[in-house]
């Protein structure tokens, strides 16, 4: 875990510092630190809405799991979706 984690530091830092390199100004870096503020944002909120609206009695391994879960609760009912 710790290993993907510093995986991701480096390939973040990396990309980032290539971007800056590539346009060096004040408006690359503060779009830069926009959108990896707001993408930072969007993670936390959909594990948030997954965590409090979906169940809390399971622990999903990411959103692909929560998805998985979903789907097949739904199917498990034999609901069908909206015609």
């Amino acid at each position: 875990m710790c290993l993907k984690a510093a995986l991701l530091i480096v390939v973040g830092l990396t990309s980032a510092f290539i971007l800056l390199l590539q346009s060096p100004n004040l408006l690359t870096a503060a779009l830069l630190a926009t959108c990896i503020w707001a993408f930072a944002r969007t993670h936390y909120f959909a594990f948030y809405v997954v965590e409090r609206y979906i169940t809390t009695s399971y622990r999903f391994s990411g959103l692909l799991s929560a998805v998985l879960f979903v789907y097949r609760r739904v199917h498990a009912r034999g609901a069908r979706p909206h015609q």
